[in-house]
């Protein structure tokens, strides 16, 4: 029997702001020492209020613009409930019920990728693990760092598809001066399943979380294909929906944890920061400060 790739992929990339989202500490490339970068409001201290970095708000609008979505000209913060150490205050801000920008398209080729949604939230820290002394240290630098989170539909078929995607995003995100995109500041989560081909219903499906290496993301993808394959047809193990990582010495995929639910992260909305009303004006001025793609270029020339 016959086999088709269903990927799906989250693309976390951090924005080119001068401060983090709801405080007025550096950005992405400000640090210089772990934890060095890091204030009272990012920390989760009690009674320390967020206000929303504006400047972040219009990088995402103009991503969206970039992947032809439709603006939310009415956006919204919520807390995700976040169970790990590296944020601090056991909660994410990030956007579950008014996402800032919705129902967008990339061609890849001769194939159009749906874009489910972008939306803005914060980063968490960043885990160091000492296997010597089997203790793990935490660096607060990149808590509450502003990024956007591209949703894409399932309608990636080859890991051949996705990096091309990704390459195309990377270089739009930069040129338009929305992300570096360098040194983690661009990082994906892949969603992968297998299905018979000619069937529309959805095999299950496995996640590889926190990947930036795009030789790797190619790697992974295909080992996951083998895998899934394999469950299948011989039987070598069942399958369940779980959250996976790529070791990159053994070049194979091991399980983390069972994927987490929406109902597992109790989202809500975040009492503390207001509603975004980005109106008309607003709107058509980040619009006109949107640069020319490289694509409008190429013809312009031809």
């Amino acid at each position: 029997m016959k086999y088709e790739l269903v990927i799906g992929l989250e693309t976390h990339v951090e924005l080119s702001t001068d401060s983090k989202l709801f405080c007025s500490c550096g950005g992405h490339s400000a640090a210089n020492e772990p934890n060095d970068c890091v204030c009272p409001a990012c920390a989760g201290m009690p009674g320390m209020l967020p206000v929303t970095n504006k400047h972040a708000i219009e990088l995402a609008v103009k991503a969206g613009f970039m992947l032809n979505c439709k603006i939310n000209q009415y956006t919204t913060f919520d807390k995700k409930s976040y169970y790990y150490p590296d944020l601090p205050s056991a909660y994410q801000i990030t956007q579950w019920f008014n996402p800032i920008c919705v129902e967008g398209t990339v061609e890849v080729g001769d194939r159009k990728i749906g874009i489910k949604q972008i939306h803005l939230e914060e980063d968490a820290g960043k885990l160091v693990h000492d296997d010597a002394t089997n203790t793990s240290l935490v660096d607060y630098n990149r808590t509450s760092v502003p990024l956007i989170e591209i949703v894409s539909k399932p309608d990636f078929r080859s890991s051949d598809e996705v990096i091309t995607y990704l390459k195309k995003l990377k270089s739009a995100l930069q040129f338009a001066g929305i992300s570096e995109c360098e040194e983690g500041a661009m990082r994906c989560d892949v969603n992968i399943s297998v299905r018979p081909e000619g069937t529309d219903k959805l095999g299950v499906r496995s996640e590889i979380k926190n990947m930036s290496s795009f030789a790797e993301i190619k790697d992974a993808i295909e080992f996951e294909k083998v895998r899934h394959v394999d469950a299948i047809e011989r039987r070598t193990e069942m399958l369940v929906q779980e959250t996976r990582r790529w070791d990159e010495v053994k070049r194979r995929t091991f399980p983390m944890r069972n994927k987490e639910t929406a109902a597992d992260y109790r989202y809500f909305p975040d009492p503390n920061l207001m509603p975004i009303v980005i109106d008309d004006a607003w709107l058509e001025e980040i619009r006109k400060s949107m640069p020319a793609t490289a694509e409008e270029k190429g013809q312009k020339y031809v």
